[in-house]
């Protein structure tokens, strides 16, 4: 019961982890595209190259300028949680 309590609290963790590594991304790319969305209707554009690129674009410079917070939050992670269960264990 115990290591079972140890694991799902493991996974808990590393899911809430995934979930703030990934947050700034998908909030640029859901930004992006509903401003995208937006002005096509507003004028509309339908070109596929006018969602794709943009939205792209922007998750790059956020992956770029979040990039020292994702591996913080990873490294944390691991130093904090499994490392220790590893030697520990």
């Amino acid at each position: 019961m115990l290591e079972e309590a140890v694991f799902f609290d493991t996974m808990r963790q590393g899911l809430w982890a995934a979930v703030m590594i990934s947050a700034p991304m998908l909030t640029v790319a859901l930004v992006a595209g509903v401003a995208i969305g937006l002005f096509q209707a507003l004028t509309s554009v339908q070109e596929m190259t006018l969602t794709f690129v943009p939205k792209v674009g922007a998750m790059l410079i956020v992956f770029w300028a979040s990039m020292s917070f994702m591996s913080g939050t990873l490294v944390d992670f691991f130093q904090g949680r499994i490392i220790p269960m590893i030697v520990g264990g």
